[in-house]
């Protein structure tokens, strides 16, 4: 049996995820024939059929089932080897950390400070993304090195817990919650997240969003703009909210919900000297903060 091509297991990937040969043809800009021969091409390859197919709709077999996500691992993994050699190929690389802009738990200034204490290379490029984009960006080659929230999609990467905090909801200060000093979930209900969730169900990036709802805010100023009018709700970190105190929108704790855990992450294949310095200085500056709350705490004990 040959290898199966990049090509076809691209080709394949469309069809599975669309479950319809035409869209998948339109998403790949191609004509459906050429597709559908390539399709049945795989199948005899493998010697195994892929897709059941009926008049009426498209449906993966278990062997379909299991190809995709073997075949989205190794697409991942070639597009992210042609990124790290084109970065490796540059005549200054510099490391590149992806992270959701004021999601850092207020360490990405002094992780960085430490880090350029350490190395002597030029400083990182900052990879900003939206919420839970991270562990993607890292796997695509995109970045080198990671600020996520935990809970996050880990294959492939390997990962240290840095910072946990509580979890707030931010509602209109006009909101009649807002009148209370503390929060359940089930208060939340009839209240939406900035994608459309229901905010009683737990944190926003959990939930795919409604058919035919509104494209999600992509940006804090964005998210606050739709809470000051009611009705929206967001869940943040008590970083965030410290850092973002509007007198449109109160903070409240949730006593029901999760706290937030900030970890750096970096594939597990990584052999870069200075992912290895991003992380000593991350998990230093953290345990430094560790330490200095302990100490509050403590003396406030006395």
């Amino acid at each position: 049996m040959n290898d199966l091509e990049v090509r076809q297991l691209r080709y394949f990937v469309a069809v599975a995820e669309e479950l319809h040969f035409g869209r998948a043809a339109a998403r790949l800009g191609m004509a459906q024939p050429p597709l559908s021969r390539t399709i049945r091409d795989v199948e005899r390859q493998l010697g195994v059929a892929l897709f059941e197919r009926t008049t009426r709709q498209v449906r993966l077999t278990a062997a379909g089932e299991v190809l995709l996500r073997d075949a989205r691992t190794a697409l991942e993994a070639v597009a992210a080897a042609a990124h790290r050699a084109r970065e490796a190929g540059r005549a200054s690389p510099r490391l590149r950390v992806a992270l959701k802009a004021d999601v850092d738990g207020g360490l990405l200034p002094r992780i960085l400070d430490a880090y350029g204490a350490d190395e002597a290379s030029l400083p990182p490029e900052l990879v900003l993304g939206g919420f839970g984009e991270q562990a993607r960006t890292l796997r695509d080659g995109l970045a080198d090195v990671a600020l996520v929230l935990c809970p996050f999609d880990g294959r492939g990467l390997d990962s240290e817990p840095l910072l946990t905090e509580p979890v707030l909801v931010a509602l209109a200060a006009a909101d009649p919650l807002a009148a209370r000093t503390e929060l359940r979930l089930d208060d939340l209900a009839g209240r939406t997240l900035p994608d459309g969730a229901p905010a009683d169900r737990g944190r926003s990036g959990e939930h795919a969003r409604r058919p035919g709802a509104a494209r999600p805010a992509s940006n804090l100023s964005e998210i606050f703009s739709l809470v000051e009018t009611g009705g929206v709700v967001f869940f943040a970190p008590a970083s965030v909210a410290r850092r973002y105190p509007r007198p449109g929108v109160a903070y409240r704790p949730v006593g029901d919900l999760p706290d937030a855990t900030l970890a750096v992450a970096w594939p597990q294949d990584a052999r870069s000297p200075a992912v290895a310095a991003f992380v000593r200085a991350a998990c230093a500056v953290a345990g430094t903060i560790r330490a200095d709350d302990q100490g509050v705490r403590d003396r406030a004990a006395r």
